[in-house]
């Protein structure tokens, strides 16, 4: 069985291990067969790891070497693509069928440190206030350079209730220590609050569950009993989701629409078309709808964000989001050998935009704190786009620079979410739905 998923919860190992490529030594000289250099690279592999067996210092595990050798070939690809050992494919099970311990945090790695994409709604990662785009550069004093994602994935897991000191550096600031206390992580999926002004805000905090849609359905029938079947407005809060299973992304979307195209996916080969149409009727029908994003929002939101800007059901607010275009397929490799989580295909809006390192942009602008150009500077840092072997943008399209948006909190401002004072305000005032016309189909 495959699962296909568009965000990352668990280990994505980066890696720098290279084919080599044959060049033409004349002009008149057959090109050598890849295959025959695939296999002198192997040759090469075999010899190396001879080699290492006899001669490093100690005595090496060889199990745990080849395992790094997988995990570098496949993050030479990109840095979703990965090998996941038997405990950690059991941990991605566990992930996506709703409970597991931890810290409740979203990581990938760059530059040999573990960088936080996403701490979840809720967690000890969010009680502690690591935020996306920090850097973790020690667990417990001993220094994560050096360690493998999923080595430094391990160490933070323990037993709940234990204390650990991640040490932390934020752009503009000192490195600091942190203590987080484990606990089992039941994250809150999807979260209905009361706006007053018979509007309703919904906020999902994470796609990397199969109950995420179950939890949604759940909300509208909270929605129904608090406000009524015709809200005013509603908000649906996708900010620094960091997205996961594609299926779930396409069922949330499915509630906002009536048929038509959510999202398609395109792989290697001619054939590997796939694409995923909504059901017929949408709940809410005609109510206003606003989708709050940022550059913390990923993959499966993203697909969200931009499903529902392109079919005009939703005006899109905030700022822009993180552009994974990409899925992943997790294939296992049979019996207590694990398996490789593989990108094997890009997604495209109903338009056909990829936003691969480009990301969905809002159709209204707006920064939740003021900002200054060593802000610009942190985001400009944090997005897929900047992530080691990365895929490229399709067709030569760029991610746009970042920028101080004109509407941000003024300084006397006093709230506590300025981009949902935005989205309410925006909302009171008869939320016109956004329109297409402007975005390249």
């Amino acid at each position: 069985m495959r699962a296909m998923l568009t965000g990352a919860a668990l280990g994505i190992v980066l890696g720098a291990t290279a084919v080599g490529v044959s060049a033409v030594a004349w002009p008149d000289a057959e090109r050598e067969d890849p295959r025959a250099a695939a296999f002198d690279q192997l040759s090469l592999f075999t010899e190396v790891m001879q080699r290492a067996k006899v001669d490093y210092v100690e005595e090496i595990d060889e199990v745990a070497a080849l395992e790094a050798a997988i995990d570098g070939m496949l993050g030479s690809l990109d840095p979703h693509s990965g090998y996941m050992s038997p405990d950690d494919f059991e941990a991605l099970q566990v992930a996506t069928s709703g409970q597991y311990g931890g810290l409740g945090i979203e990581v990938t790695m760059e530059d040999g440190f573990v960088k936080v994409v996403t701490p979840m709604d809720g967690t000890p990662a969010a009680r502690a206030g690591l935020e996306p785009g920090d850097l973790l550069t020690a667990i417990n004093g001993r220094a994560i350079v050096g360690l493998s994602l999923d080595d430094a994935v391990e160490d933070m897991r323990g037993e709940p209730g234990s204390e650990l000191v991640v040490t932390v550096y934020r752009d503009g600031q000192d490195p600091f220590d942190v203590t987080i206390t484990r606990e089992v992580i039941e994250p809150k999926y999807v979260e209905f609050v009361d706006k007053g002004d018979d509007i309703a805000y919904i906020r999902i905090s994470t796609f990397n569950n199969k109950k995420t849609t179950t939890k949604l359905i759940e909300a509208f029938d909270e929605i129904r009993s608090t406000i009524g079947s015709r809200p005013k407005g509603i908000i649906l809060d996708l900010r620094n989701n960091g997205g996961g299973l594609l299926d779930e992304a396409v069922s949330v979307s499915d509630q906002f629409l009536s048929g038509g195209e959510v999202v398609s996916t395109i792989g290697r080969r001619p054939g590997d078309v796939s694409r995923a149409n909504a059901e017929p009727g949408e709940v809410f029908k005609n109510v206003p709808l606003v989708v709050l994003i940022n550059n913390g929002s990923a993959s499966a939101s993203e697909i969200v964000a931009g499903a529902l800007q392109d079919r005009d059901r939703a005006t899109v607010m905030g700022t822009t989001s993180f552009g994974k275009g990409s899925v992943q397929t997790v294939m296992p490799l049979g019996a207590d050998r694990g398996a490789i989580r593989l990108t094997t295909a890009r997604y495209y809006t109903p338009s056909g935009r990829s936003i691969q390192a480009t990301g969905i942009e809002p159709d209204i602008e707006v920064a939740n704190r003021r900002m200054n150009e060593e802000d610009l500077a942190r985001i400009n840092r944090y997005s897929e786009a900047d992530l080691p072997n990365a895929l490229g943008a399709e067709d030569g399209a760029e991610r746009t620079l970042p920028h101080i948006p004109d509407d941000m909190p003024p300084e006397d401002y006093e709230g506590e979410d300025y981009q949902m004072d935005k989205a309410i305000e925006f909302l009171k005032a008869g939320g016109v739905v956004a329109s297409t016309d402007t975005r390249a189909g």
